[in-house]
């Protein structure tokens, strides 16, 4: 019978063997990164890599064992390039940069517009993060708020991006995609819905109830309670209750803030209908300008991966090699390639860092495109 032990002692014995020429392998590679630097080649070199893995996976033995070859050089290969990337930031060799620290963003004396009407969740995420200073005005849509800053009526726009219940509003980040804007700060809202009516109306009135799409999903076990009521979408929830305010109709009701309710005129005849209590909106920032302030410890990027295997992991991992925290990850499909994914990616660093450079180079490096949407 093969002993255990012995066999422990052999393994142990190899992976020192391997210890020892890996890190002979990566001094060599320290060495072209040199070479590199100076002559202005780049670090990856697609077709190198495949015409070498091809080669070292001959020399195995076995479809096994060439499979695990291929698998093992491409890590190797990968660690390698991050390697480079490190050296080409500590040689200050730089990449383009869009970016413009500020020490802090204006708050006061700017002109801001948020889609929605007064009374909205977006207002209310205005007010906390504006100071009262400010021009404000409302549109009606998510673009057409987009479309104000990027035609330079408005300094920011105000938009929701994430719902702790409901989740993403997609929307949105199909629009980050399409227009050129920055995402430069954030400002989270708890979302504390009631149920609005008219003045002289009761809960046993409603026959019809307006809100947004994800008021009405996150309010869906309150309106399971009430299966005969008319559920309707609008473009907001204090569109919902200024709908209810104008038509003047008793059988109608609007999920919606309380805030709203005051600036409309309408009645509480519900409180606490979204079961959650820990609801929230996260609300982010648009600027066509590519600044973040002094302190910003969030990066946004968007990328496409090569559609090939392994790809995603490849450009995740230089977020982990780096030290970085990944706090967010979603995928929306691209409408012009069919089953294929853009990646909107978030992770904790500024663009100062060293790190952060290191990641964002090797991203840049091997994605079919990345943008950085913004540092906040």
């Amino acid at each position: 019978m093969t002993d255990l032990q012995q066999c422990r002692q052999e393994i142990d014995r190899i992976d020192n063997e391997i210890i020892r020429l890996f890190e002979e392998r990566m001094k060599v590679c320290e060495d072209v990164a040199e070479y590199k630097i100076r002559t202005g080649m780049q670090v990856l070199d697609p077709e190198r890599e495949r015409a070498k893995i091809a080669s070292l996976k001959e020399k195995a033995h076995g479809e096994f064992n060439a499979l695990g070859a291929q698998e093992l050089f491409q890590q190797i290969m990968a660690i390698s390039r991050k390697r480079q990337y490190q050296l080409l930031t500590q040689h200050d060799v730089k990449e383009s940069e869009d970016f413009k620290m500020v020490k802090e963003l204006p708050r006061s004396g700017v002109t801001v517009v948020f889609q929605g009407v007064e009374g909205a969740y977006s207002y209310g995420a205005m007010r906390a993060y504006f100071e009262d200073d400010i021009k404000s005005y409302h549109v009606k849509t998510f673009r057409d708020a987009m479309e104000e800053v990027a035609k330079e009526n408005a300094d920011y726009a105000v938009l929701p991006i994430e719902n702790s219940t409901a989740g993403i509003v997609a929307d949105i980040y199909d629009l980050l995609t399409e227009y050129q804007l920055y995402i430069v700060g954030e400002q989270i809202i708890r979302v504390e819905h009631v149920l609005l009516g008219l003045p002289d109306a009761e809960i046993s009135d409603v026959k019809k109830v307006f809100s947004h799409p994800q008021g009405l999903a996150q309010c869906k076990q309150f309106l399971e309670e009430h299966r005969d009521w008319k559920s309707t979408e609008v473009s907001n929830t204090a569109a919902a209750a200024k709908k209810v305010s104008e038509e003047q109709d008793k059988s109608q009701a609007a999920i919606a803030s309380r805030d709203a309710g005051e600036v409309f005129g309408l009645k509480v005849l519900a409180e606490n209908i979204c079961r959650n209590g820990l609801n929230s909106t996260r609300f982010i920032i648009l600027s066509k300008n590519p600044v973040y302030e002094e302190n910003a410890g969030r990066v946004s990027t968007c990328f496409e991966a090569h559609h090939t295997s392994g790809s995603l992991y490849n450009m995740l991992s230089h977020i982990i090699y780096n030290g970085l925290n990944m706090t967010r990850i979603e995928s929306r499909p691209i409408p012009e390639k069919t089953w294929e994914y853009r990646f909107f990616v978030d992770f904790d660093g500024n663009l100062r860092d060293s790190a952060v450079k290191n990641a964002l180079r090797g991203i840049q490096a091997e994605a079919s495109s990345l943008r950085i949407l913004g540092n906040y």
